[in-house]
C-alpha cells in the first residue's frame, strides 16, 4: 500500500496551492494529490469568472477578507515569476437607485477598512471609465484584475510534479478510515495510507469528510452569456452591480476575460446535480439529498422570490438580458450568446443560512476545507499557506512558514 506524509484530496486550485506551499516550506515530506478527473482544475477552478478579486465585498476580519488581500499579492507574485498573463485593470461597482447608493457607501467603508484601493465616483467619471454603463454613482476599485486560473493551477501542478510528488489522476476517494497515527484512503485506484489528509474536494468536500458535518454543500449553477465579438467594446474592464446584502450572490455582471472575450453573468440557480453544468443534468440521489435537507427548506422559504427570478433568467434569454441591461441599457438580444456554466459549492447550515466565509475544520488527522467559494481562487496561495501553517502536523518542531 502506498504511504505518504500528506494526501491532498482534490486537484483544484486550493488543493494544488496547498501542495505548492508544502513544497516550498517542507520539501522533505512525501505528498500525493488525488484527483478524480483526468486533469486538474476540471470543476470550480476551470469554470470561474477569471477575476482577481480585491476583497471589497467581504467583512473586515473574515477569512475571505484576510486571505483575499494576501492571496491577491501572492497571486501577482506567482504570475510574474511563472510568466502567466494577468492584468490589474480595475472594476466599477455601479449603483442605479438611492438604496443602492447607500449600500455603495457601506461597501466603500468596508473596502477602505481592509486596505482596498477604491474611490467613489459620479456619472461623469463613470462614463469616462465605462462609456456604455448607466449609473447614478459608482465605486472605482483599482485593485481588481483578470487572470486564467486554470493556467495558474496547471503551473502549480507542474511545479509539484517537478519536485517528485505525484498528482494521481482518475483516482476518486470513496472513504476515509482514521486510526491514532494514520488515515487509510479507500480510492478507485486502491488503498493509500497517509499520516494526514487535507480534504479539498470542492463540491464533494462534505461527503469526503471523515465525520458527518452539521451542514451540507448545496450546488448552485452559474450560467454565463458572452458578448458577440463586435459588441465587446461595450465593456472595457469589469462592471458589477451593487449586490443585494440579503442575497449571497453578486448578480449579473460583465467581465473582460484575459483572452479578450467579455462574459455576462452569472445567474445563480440550484443545480440538480453537484456537477450539473446544464439544466438538463439531473442526479436524482443528489437532488433528493438537497431538497429534503431542512436547511434548504428554510433557505427556499426566505429567498423564494430571488430564487424564482434567478430561475427565470436561467430559462429565458429575455429575462437575462433585462438583468444585464440594468448596467448597459443599449444591450440588445443579438448582442449576447449563451456561453459556459460553472457550479459553486456552497455550504448551507440547518437553519437555512448560507455560510458567508471560508470554512476549514480539523477532525483528528483530516483537515476539511468545507466552504471555499469565490474568492477562493484569488485567495488560493494564502489559503494554502494558512492550511500548512495552522492545520498541518509536521514531524519537525523547526518547521516554519
Amino acid at each position: 500500500m502506498p504511504t505518504h506524509d500528506i494526501a491532498i484530496i482534490g486537484g483544484g486550485i486550493v488543493g494544488l496551492a496547498t501542495a505548492y506551499r508544502l513544497r516550498q516550506s517542507h520539501p522533505d515530506m512525501s505528498v500525493v494529490v488525488l484527483e478524480k478527473e483526468s486533469q486538474v482544475a476540471a470543476h470550480q477552478t476551470g469554470h470561474n469568472s477569471g477575476v482577481i478579486h480585491s476583497g471589497i465585498f467581504y467583512e473586515p476580519g473574515s477569512l475571505k477578507a484576510k486571505n483575499c488581500r494576501r492571496g491577491r499579492e501572492a497571486l501577482i507574485e506567482f504570475c510574474e515569476r511563472e510568466g502567466i498573463a494577468y492584468e490589474i485593470c480595475g472594476k466599477v461597482i455601479v449603483a442605479t437607485t438611492d438604496r443602492e447608493e447607500k449600500e455603495l457607501s457601506r461597501i466603500e467603508e468596508k473596502g477602505r477598512e481592509i486596505g482596498v484601493e477604491c474611490q467613489r465616483i459620479g456619472p461623469e467619471r463613470l462614463n469616462e471609465l465605462e462609456p456604455h454603463v448607466h449609473g447614478s454613482a459608482a465605486l472605482h476599485v483599482a485593485d481588481s484584475g483578470i487572470v486564467d486560473y486554470a493556467a495558474m493551477a496547471q503551473k502549480m501542478a507542474e511545479r509539484v510534479r517537478e519536485h517528485g510528488w505525484e498528482i494521481q489522476l482518475e483516482t476518486e476517494v470513496r472513504e476515509l478510515d482514521s486510526t491514532s497515527n494514520r488515515v487509510i484512503l479507500s480510492t478507485t485506484a486502491g488503498d493509500i495510507e497517509a499520516r494526514q489528509v487535507i480534504n479539498c474536494a470542492g463540491l464533494y468536500a462534505d461527503r469526503v469528510a471523515e465525520e458527518s458535518l452539521d451542514a451540507q454543500i448545496v450546488p448552485f449553477r452559474g450560467e454565463y452569456y458572452e458578448l458577440v465579438p463586435e459588441k465587446r467594446s461595450l465593456c472595457r474592464n469589469l462592471i458589477y452591480p451593487v449586490p443585494d446584502p440579503a442575497f449571497p450572490f453578486l448578480g449579473v455582471h460583465f467581465t473582460r476575460m484575459i483572452d479578450g472575450r467579455v462574459e455576462c453573468g452569472p445567474s445563480a440557480v440550484l443545480a440538480f446535480a453537484r456537477e450539473g453544468y446544464r439544466l438538463s443534468t439531473v442526479n436524482w440521489e443528489e437532488l433528493w439529498e438537497t431538497v429534503t435537507y431542512e436547511g434548504f427548506h428554510r433557505l427556499a422559504a426566505r429567498h423564494w422570490k430571488q430564487g424564482a427570478r434567478e430561475l427565470l433568467q436561467s430559462m429565458s434569454k429575455r429575462a437575462y438580458l433585462s438583468a444585464a441591461r440594468r448596467l448597459i441599457p443599449e444591450l440588445q438580444m443579438d448582442d449576447i450568446v449563451a456561453s459556459r456554466a460553472g457550479v459553486r459549492a456552497q455550504v448551507l447550515h440547518p437553519d437555512g443560512e448560507l455560510e458567508d466565509d471560508f470554512l476549514i475544520q480539523k477532525s483528528r488527522r483530516v483537515v476539511n476545507v468545507i466552504n471555499a467559494p469565490s474568492p477562493a481562487a484569488t485567495s488560493s496561495l494564502n489559503i494554502g499557506r494558512h492550511i500548512v501553517r495552522d492545520y498541518v502536523d509536521v514531524a519537525s518542531d523547526a518547521f516554519q512558514m
